[in-house]
């Protein structure tokens, strides 16, 4: 499984990878106040630091302290490694940086756990987790250069993220998670349906509109997400599957400006 999921994310690099080679480096992106060179930083030195927490989990996590004395100000230093460095330089750097982490996790038993900015994570919850990254952030990337790009198998990645990660979207807010379980019944990209959990509580919908919406790449009004139960209404106003702070993603697109 691991191997499968490291080959999944080396895909999703190389296709953003492509897609940043074609646009400029100043561009602005939605979702944050950054452009795609900020971007292009931020997944370069998330690499650094998952490897790091591979290799080395007593060092990533005496960078911990820093990280919860001021989480914004940790995370803005991230962007400063491509600030005046040509794109080719710093694409250079990325796809190297990319590789060793790549290697690295390649190189973990499946059952070690490794540290992270949340919850600790397995070797394939860690492969997971970069690759919902690069394919959240590759949206924001997207929508800034008003591009498309065609859903792949590979978002299952993401999906099964964003349904292990309900109970996250609360304790992140620190809100106790409501009893009870969320069936979520998705449209794969090939048609087929992707589906976890049961009960008469239910997200259904498209498989990259959900992820779209767990990312918070998009508001829920604008996904065809059905919910059925309290539960899962809740859920989909708050759902979050990636670390950090508690946020709430973008506007409606009819109250953006």
């Amino acid at each position: 499984m691991l191997t499968e999921l490291i080959a999944d994310l080396r895909d999703e690099h190389s296709d953003l990878v492509a897609i940043v080679e074609q646009v400029d480096l100043d561009l602005p992106v939605p979702s944050e106040p950054w452009d795609v060179r900020d971007v292009v930083s931020h997944l370069l030195v998330g690499d650094a630091k998952a490897r790091l927490a591979a290799v080395d989990p007593e060092a990533f996590a005496a960078e911990l302290p820093a990280v919860l004395a001021d989480p914004v100000a940790f995370l803005d230093g991230w962007l400063e490694v491509g600030r005046g460095r040509t794109k080719a330089d710093l694409l250079a750097d990325w796809r190297s940086g990319f590789e060793h982490l790549a290697e690295a996790l390649g190189a973990l038993p499946a059952d070690r756990r490794v540290p992270w900015f949340g919850p600790p994570m397995s070797a394939a919850s860690s492969a997971t987790a970069r690759l919902m990254e690069y394919w959240a952030h590759g949206q924001d990337v997207v929508d800034g250069s008003g591009r498309s790009r065609l859903p792949t198998a590979r978002l299952r990645h993401v999906a099964h993220l964003g349904v292990r990660t309900r109970g996250f979207s609360y304790a992140v807010r620190a809100v106790t998670p409501p009893d009870g379980e969320v069936r979520v019944s998705l449209r794969a990209p090939d048609g087929s349906t992707w589906e976890w959990g049961s009960g008469p509580d239910a997200v259904e919908g498209s498989a990259l509109d959900f992820c779209l919406r767990v990312t918070q790449r998009r508001h829920r009004d604008d996904t065809d997400l059905v919910a059925t139960g309290p539960l899962s209404d809740d859920w989909l106003d708050h759902a979050q599957c990636f670390a950090g702070l508690p946020t709430e993603g973008r506007a409606p697109l009819q109250k953006r400006t």
